[in-house]
């Protein structure tokens, strides 16, 4: 079974929101057997929308339309649907009153304009919106489904959950194809490396598809499988993901939704172990990160946001002459920043970030992205250097999610 989605609106095409719809629709046609194949995105425009109907329900089993459903002028998807299926717009008497009633509770007369809303084609089905104005619709034509649902998020989502996806069910149960994904969360590895290692992916691929998706804070690895049946689905996935993990494991952090953050706030609250944080070039990111996860206040003792020497020195104890020898960006600083932070706060664990954001501020020994990170525990104190990009705001990122991997590790050690 094929899928195509279809977002109407100038405001997606001209870059002015965000098409959280189709992100959203691909993974609930995913979820109910149905593999979306094409995303297409169309003008306010009554042609576009009857050319991109034509295309879609000649390739598509199941088609769902996300947009123009409003009550204004530019709404135009009801109506070049009606005339693409050639149906009839009537007003219907039951939508017509309810949203008389939905203005009245409101305490508000209903506006002429949103009459046209209870006008709909006489050969829809017609999809209950139990938080909107607009209905749903259902076109059936040479046994394919087209849907035509409301543009706005919410509405959107869960008329899909309670009309789209029950239906589906119905309809297309025998047809169904098991579609399953499996991402392993990698990070301290750049994309080109993480293959390397893997080595001959096309073994991997003999039971799962392999993607590699880059973010600023590691690598994923996404593994799909497609199969009839479901039992096989998730053995394929698991073989993939165990010869995946044979090879890569000490990378892997976490699967699917997965933050670095929350698996380390794990470790932390399975070992009952503290940190604290000295900041220089994350500027409280970092903090920010560890501070996500509900409870961190039982393992996340507090932090110093130390930008400049005199806070350095002030509030961390780090030497003067360490500062003047070797530099607020040094392996020396960073070594001090954390000691100087785990000492103050009597916690387990130190960790420290200095380093040059950028864009400017660089020089050939010390350039643009040069980033050194401080973790001191009981025992030891270690240090790594780190060279990221030009960007400001990337190396910031790259540098807290860097410190917390080094956490990550250390941790792991001690259980």
């Amino acid at each position: 079974m094929k899928a195509e989605i279809v977002n109407v609106g100038d405001e997606i095409l001209l870059g002015q929101i965000v098409n959280t719809n189709a992100t959203f629709l691909s993974k609930a046609l995913v979820s109910a057997g149905i593999e979306p194949k094409w995303i297409t995105v169309l003008a306010d425009n009554r042609e576009a929308i009857l050319n991109g109907l034509k295309i879609a329900l000649k390739r598509a089993d199941v088609v769902v339309v996300t947009g123009g459903l409003g009550p204004t002028h530019d709404d135009l998807t009801k109506y070049a649907a009606a005339e693409f299926f050639q149906s009839p717009l009537k007003i219907n008497p039951d939508i017509y009153e309810g949203l008389k009633r939905r203005f009245e509770e409101r305490g508000r007369p209903m506006p002429e304009v949103n009459r046209n809303q209870a006008e709909v084609p006489t050969k829809a089905t017609i999809l209950s919106n139990p938080i909107g104005t607009a209905p749903g619709l259902l076109f059936e034509k040479d046994g394919k489904l087209c849907f035509i649902l409301p543009g706005v998020p919410r509405e959107m989502e869960r008329m899909t959950r309670e009309s789209v996806l029950p239906i589906l069910a119905r309809r297309f149960e025998k047809k169904r194809t098991c579609l399953r994904f499996k991402t392993l969360r990698t990070t301290g590895i750049f994309e080109s490396k993480l293959m390397e290692v893997l080595g001959d992916v096309q073994k991997i691929e003999q039971v799962a598809k392999v993607a590699f998706l880059p973010h600023f804070y590691g690598v994923d690895v996404r593994l799909t499988v497609k199969s009839n049946s479901d039992s096989e689905c998730e053995e394929r996935l698991k073989k993939a993901e165990a010869l995946v993990r044979a090879r890569v494991e000490r990378y892997i952090y976490g699967v699917d939704e997965d933050t670095l953050e929350q698996k380390v706030a794990e470790l932390l609250f399975q070992t009952k172990q503290t940190v604290a944080v000295a900041e220089s070039c994350t500027g409280g990111l970092l903090s920010h990160k560890l501070t996500n996860v509900p409870g961190s206040s039982d393992y996340f003792d507090r932090a110093v946001i130390s930008y400049s020497n005199r806070s350095k020195i002030e509030n961390l104890g780090v030497s003067p002459h360490t500062l003047e020898q070797f530099g607020a960006v040094s392996e020396e600083t960073a070594r001090e920043m954390a000691e100087g932070v785990r000492k103050m706060a009597g916690t387990n664990w130190g960790l420290s970030t200095t380093g040059i954001a950028g864009p400017g501020g660089g020089t050939a020994e010390k350039p643009v992205g040069l980033v050194y990170i401080g973790l001191s525990g009981e025992e030891e104190s270690t240090v790594r250097r780190f060279i990221f990009t030009t960007d400001r705001l990337a190396n910031k990122e790259r540098a807290a999610y860097a410190a917390l991997e080094i956490l990550r590790r250390r941790l792991l050690k001690f259980i």
